[in-house]
């Protein structure tokens, strides 16, 4: 309710540009079609750049509290996830998206997993049916990755991403999703522990890259 209240007393402001609505129009046409990633191991594709308006609407909502921007972002991610060349649904056409895990201190302060609400989001827009599979969480101990170099991202991760009963069958191909992605640390590390499960990652999907030497279209 007080929500509700702050809302109409000050209306939400674009946290890309500043402009009315929680965002606009012109903000959320940054994010493009699923672009490749230049990064090691599997396929990853990312909807912008991490710089300009996008950066500024997945910090605002990862780090700011804009827990309304879920449902626009979560929409990019959704209507992308047929692009992905890779992603593919399971023999009864269901497409699976498994959320990349935060650090339990980071989902206490951003009142739960974020990229968890972004891929609820994204399959409530998909137009085809999803399952989101919230396999996979982070151990005590793993440390904020920002500005951590890839080796340390490496072996930050290493041994600290554990898997939830909360799997895909076995044999099933998944989309990992992210906000996010940088060297293919987590992504790698994420991947490794599914397969143990049985459960393979066909691609990575991602709002953003901050990858060096990032973009580039595939043919066609």
């Amino acid at each position: 309710m007080l929500t509700q209240l702050l809302d109409l007393v000050l209306p939400p402001r674009c946290a890309g540009c500043g402009g009315p609505g929680a965002c606009c129009p012109a903000c959320l046409a940054e994010f493009g079609a699923p672009t490749r990633a230049h990064l090691p191991g599997r396929p990853a594709y990312a909807l912008a750049d991490y710089r300009g308006a996008p950066r500024d609407l997945v910090l605002a909502f990862k780090e700011r509290g804009r827990r309304d921007l879920a449902t626009s972002l979560g929409a990019l991610l959704g209507r992308a996830l047929r692009s992905v060349p890779e992603a593919r649904p399971d023999a009864d056409g269901t497409w699976w998206l498994v959320p990349a895990p935060s650090r339990r201190s980071a989902s206490r302060s951003r009142g739960g997993p974020h990229v968890l609400r972004l891929a609820r989001a994204a399959a409530a827009s998909a137009g085809v049916p999803v399952a989101v599979a919230p396999a996979l969480v982070l151990t005590p101990g793993t440390r904020d990755s920002a500005g951590l170099s890839a080796a340390a991202r490496r072996a930050n991760l290493a041994g600290r991403v554990r898997l939830t009963g909360a799997l895909p069958p076995p044999g099933t191909g998944v989309v990992l999703l992210d906000d996010v992605v940088t060297t293919g640390a987590t992504a790698a590390e994420c991947a490794r522990v599914l397969r143990t499960a049985g459960v393979g990652v066909n691609a990575v999907l991602a709002l953003t890259s901050a990858a060096a030497h990032r973009w580039w279209s595939p043919p066609g």
